[in-house]
């Protein structure tokens, strides 16, 4: 059998973090469940089963998967120091995870879509408004993921480059909306792209949650290529702010000379802004996390 089958030595322990981390993940999900219909009022159950809104179901799920992304950065870390420290570990930087999700989940509706109430467009059933509401999330997830990573240990100074570095989320994610806010009124008669959100129009939504997506991502790359230093706090703000601010262009100017390229002979933004052609979102969706992960998978070499 071990001529077929060849493992890595694993400790006699593991199975114990295991244990430790996945329950408290599934207890931190719940805390997730119970801070989605406390703040808002708003009764899950009734939410998810009786009324059947699929679009409160996706915001939900958009936050839970946040969680979980952040959290496998720090599953393990502290395996082998004790099973207390585990456990411990996960639980600051679980409810961290948790806090800066719904901040940034109510910086994203008051700064990002500020013209549309995000929570009662879902609580009405709005898919659109909900599958961008996720995308932020899961935006603002993957970044902090990638500088979970980039920091060393669970110290103060760990602490305080991550809650820093956060609002290279928020700096990153309001440039992106600004960006096709422009383009789309410029092809729209200076149409509201929050607007049409707010009326339903999922074919945008699509292709928007892909380059929230896709620009977090690329910018979750800079890890790779920023130094880490503990003690610089000032030097570490402005090396995300300059990096994800030209990964982010880069993406953009990249995205859309592959759009050009890749439907050539289709005009894409009509097809989208006004023909709602969910078909054609989801390509231009792939292209933006597409194009995105090659430039990750490239720079996560260096």
């Amino acid at each position: 059998m071990e001529t077929l089958v060849k493992l890595n030595p694993l400790p006699h322990d593991l199975w114990v973090y295991l244990s430790i981390d996945i329950a408290i993940t599934l207890l931190l999900l719940l805390v997730v469940r119970w801070v989605s219909g406390r703040v808002s009022d708003i009764n899950v159950t009734e939410e998810l089963g009786s009324r059947d809104n699929f679009a409160f179901g996706i915001s939900v799920a958009g936050r839970m998967l946040s969680l979980l992304i952040v959290l496998g950065a720090v599953v393990g870390r502290h395996a082998g120091e004790g099973y207390e420290e585990a456990a411990l570990g996960m639980v600051v930087f679980g409810l961290i995870s948790i806090v800066l999700v719904k901040f940034g989940r109510f910086a994203h509706d008051k700064l990002v879509l500020h013209r549309v109430d995000t929570d009662a467009m879902i609580q009405d059933k709005n898919v659109s408004i909900a599958l961008v509401d996720a995308a932020s999330a899961i935006a603002s997830a993957i970044i902090l993921r990638s500088m979970l990573v980039w920091v060393e240990g669970t110290d103060l100074n760990a602490i305080v480059a991550v809650f820093s570095g956060f609002s290279v989320v928020l700096v990153v994610q309001l440039m992106i909306t600004r960006l096709y806010e422009m383009r789309f009124a410029s092809d729209n008669q200076n149409d509201s792209l929050q607007k049409i959100l707010g009326k339903g129009q999922i074919a945008l939504a699509i292709e928007h949650a892909g380059s929230l997506l896709g620009t977090a991502l690329v910018v979750s790359s800079g890890a790779s290529i920023l130094s880490y230093d503990p003690h610089t706090y000032v030097s570490n703000l402005t090396g995300w702010l300059f990096t994800s601010f030209s990964l982010a262009l880069g993406l953009f100017i990249t995205v859309n000379v592959a759009k050009r390229i890749v439907l050539a002979g289709i005009d894409w933004r009509q097809e989208v802004d006004q023909q709602h052609n969910i078909g054609v979102a989801a390509i231009q969706f792939i292209l933006s996390v597409g194009v995105a992960l090659i430039v990750l998978g490239v720079l996560s070499h260096i």
